[in-house]
C-alpha cells in the first residue's frame, strides 16, 4: 500500500518560488518541472524530455515553451512537441511530456498528481486564514529527510514543545493540560486549554503586556497532509474560551507536508495572524523566529527517521498524547484504501 493519497492536492511551492525559470521538484515520487508562462499562469510538466529523458528543468525557456538542453526538442506548455531536434523533420505532435493540473490558492501553488478527471479545486484544503481580510500570512520552506507522516504526528501532538522548543513557545503547562480529541469526516482535531498561565516568551511579546494569560492550542488535520493550529493567548478575565478567543492575540500556524518519497518531504510552514497585520517588520522578524522553531522540529524528525531505519525490529508506540496523530494516520489509510479499491 502507498503511504500517500494520489488523487489529492499537494503544495508544489510558494507562489513566489514558481517563476520564469523552471523549478524542479519531486512530488509523490514523480519528478515535476514548474514554471510560469508570460501571462503568469503556472505550467506543471513531467521533468523528463520524451526524447532521452534529460530533465526538462535544465532546458531553455523560449516564450511559453521549453527547449531540451540535450538535443533541442521544443515542447509547448501543453507538453506537445513544437519543433523536432532536426528542424527539417516534420513535427510529430504525438511526442509529448505529461502535464499536471495546477491551481493557486492561499499563497501556494497546488498540484494534483493523480487522475486529471478527478481534479476539483473545491477539494483544496481550506486554509482560510491565509486568504481572509484582516489577517496576514507568510512563511518558508524546508526539505526534510523524514516521512511526511512523522511531521503530521509532530504537529498533532504539541506536548513536544515543552522540551523541543523550550526557549520560545514551550512551557511545563503543556504537559499538564488535558487534551480533547475528535474526528469529523476527513479532519481530526486536538484541543488544549491552559487557563491562568504565564505566557511563554513569544506570546508575552506579542501581547505586549504582563500578567497571567489564558492560552489555547487547537490542532486541525486536513487531508491529505495539512495541519492548521489555532494558537494564542488572552489576558485572564478578558472572556476568551476554547470556543471563542479573539480577545487577545491569535495566530494560525499553517503547515503543508508534501511527500517527496517514502522517507523525504517538502515542508511548507508559516503563520497567519490577526494582530499587528500592518507591521511588515514584525512579520519578517517573526518569520525568522518561526523558521528557527521549525528547524528544531526538522532536526528531531530527521534523527527519528534515521532511528526508524536503524531499528527495523521496533515499531512506533502511541500514548494518550499521540491520539491526534493516530487519528490523522487512520484518515490517510482509509483514503488510500478507498482509492486502491476504486482502482
Amino acid at each position: 500500500m502507498s503511504t500517500w493519497v494520489t488523487n489529492a492536492w499537494y503544495v508544489a511551492g510558494w507562489d513566489s518560488e514558481v517563476d520564469h525559470t523552471p523549478l524542479a521538484r519531486t512530488i509523490c515520487g514523480v519528478q515535476i518541472m514548474l514554471y510560469r508562462k508570460l501571462d503568469r499562469q503556472v505550467v506543471a510538466m513531467r521533468d523528463a524530455c520524451p526524447h532521452r529523458l534529460l530533465p526538462l528543468s535544465m532546458g531553455i525557456r523560449e516564450g511559453d515553451s521549453i527547449r531540451c538542453k540535450y538535443h533541442g526538442l521544443k515542447l509547448g506548455p501543453d507538453g506537445v512537441a513544437q519543433e523536432m531536434p532536426l528542424k527539417t523533420d516534420r513535427v510529430n505532435t504525438r511526442v509529448c511530456a505529461e502535464t499536471y493540473v495546477v491551481a493557486e490558492k492561499h499563497r501556494f501553488v497546488w498540484l494534483w498528481v493523480g487522475d486529471k478527471a478527478l481534479a476539483d479545486e473545491s477539494l483544496i484544503p481550506d486554509l482560510w486564514p491565509c486568504s481572509t481580510p484582516g489577517w496576514t500570512f507568510d512563511g518558508g520552506y524546508y526539505h526534510v529527510e523524514a516521512d511526511y507522516r512523522l511531521m503530521i504526528d509532530n504537529l498533532m501532538d504539541l506536548t513536544h514543545e515543552t522540551h523541543v522548543h523550550s526557549g520560545s513557545i514551550g512551557q511545563p503547562e503543556l504537559m499538564e493540560a488535558p487534551l480533547q480529541t475528535r474526528v469529523e469526516g476527513d479532519r481530526a482535531y486536538v484541543a488544549r486549554w491552559m487557563p491562568g498561565v504565564d505566557a511563554p516568551p513569544f506570546w508575552r511579546g506579542a501581547l505586549k503586556q504582563p500578567g497571567p494569560v489564558d492560552r489555547w492550542q487547537i490542532c486541525e488535520f486536513l487531508a491529505p497532509s495539512s495541519v492548521m493550529i489555532d494558537v494564542g493567548v488572552a489576558p485572564v478575565g478578558a472572556g476568551a474560551t476554547l470556543e471563542s478567543h479573539d480577545q487577545g492575540v491569535r495566530g494560525m500556524v499553517v503547515d503543508c507536508m508534501t511527500p517527496e518519497s517514502e522517507g523525504t518531504m517538502h515542508y511548507f510552514w508559516g503563520m497567519a495572524r490577526s494582530f499587528d497585520v500592518d507591521d511588515p517588520g514584525f512579520t519578517a522578524r517573526f518569520k525568522r523566529a518561526q523558521g528557527g522553531v521549525f528547524s528544531e522540529d526538522k532536526e528531531i524528525l530527521e534523527a527519528q527517521q534515521r532511528a526508524i531505519a536503524l531499528n527495523p525490529d521496533l515499531k512506533l508506540n502511541a500514548y494518550n498524547i499521540d491520539e491526534g496523530g493516530t487519528r490523522a494516520r487512520q484518515i490517510i489509510r482509509r483514503l488510500i484504501a478507498a482509492e486502491e479499491a476504486r482502482a
